[in-house]
């Protein structure tokens, strides 16, 4: 597994371009990506993590026009994107009729548009990646296996699942250890909060009446 500093980004999306998984810093843990159109790719974080199929990873988008060109955006939806993307909050969206779920995210799709050295390497790579937590998934996991929260963390769990992980990116200790806060945005209906997570409960709620619009239930 190969270490890299935020400098050489463009190496990592030169990996994810190949068909690697590489492993990216954020402010809550590392995170395990891949293309999300390359079956063979996304088919490597599942193994890695040892994850049922039915349980989708997240998908990333380098941008909310991107989002508005694949899923199906409410009102609410839009509100939230323009005030609360790029970061931490992940959507979950219906696809546009006409295209084409991708088989490792699933319909709905989860949705991000991630910030720092993620969100730079997203848009690097020029396409929409799938990820997910750099650990083992439960019920799979037992009380030793942790989200991965350094470099050398990342480095023991490729050793000991064979994960085969390409390249970390080095960013020092993501401080968070918490999940994304997840709002479920159906189609002509009101945003519902589904889990909070680093972006607080009062942030989803003012980026929703802020323009007018309606509470999130």
């Amino acid at each position: 597994m190969d270490l890299l500093t935020s400098d050489q980004l463009p190496d990592a999306a030169r990996l994810l371009a190949a068909g690697e998984m590489v492993a990216v810093p954020t402010p809550r843990w590392y995170m395990l990506c891949a293309r999300a159109s390359d079956p063979a790719a996304t088919g490597a974080v599942f193994r890695a993590k040892q994850r049922p199929g039915t349980k989708p990873l997240l998908l990333l988008l380098d941008s909310p026009a991107t989002a508005d060109a694949l899923f199906e955006l409410s009102d609410d939806a839009r509100l939230l994107t323009g005030g609360l993307w790029p970061g931490d909050l992940a959507l979950r969206l219906p696809w546009k009729p006409g295209v084409d779920p991708v088989v490792a995210v699933g319909s709905p799709a989860l949705v991000g548009c991630p910030d720092g050295v993620l969100g730079e390497l997203v848009a690097l790579a020029g396409e929409p990646l799938a990820a997910a937590v750099c650990s083992i998934s439960t019920p799979a996991a037992d009380d030793e296996d942790h989200p991965a929260l350094t470099a050398g963390q990342v480095a023991v769990f490729d050793r000991t699942t064979g994960a085969g992980i390409a390249a970390v990116v080095k960013g020092g200790i993501c401080p968070h250890g918490q999940h994304m806060t997840i709002v479920d945005c159906p189609a002509g209906a009101a945003a519902r909060l589904q889990r909070e997570g680093t972006v607080h409960a009062r942030a989803v709620e003012a980026a929703l009446t802020q323009a007018g619009g309606p509470h999130v239930g």
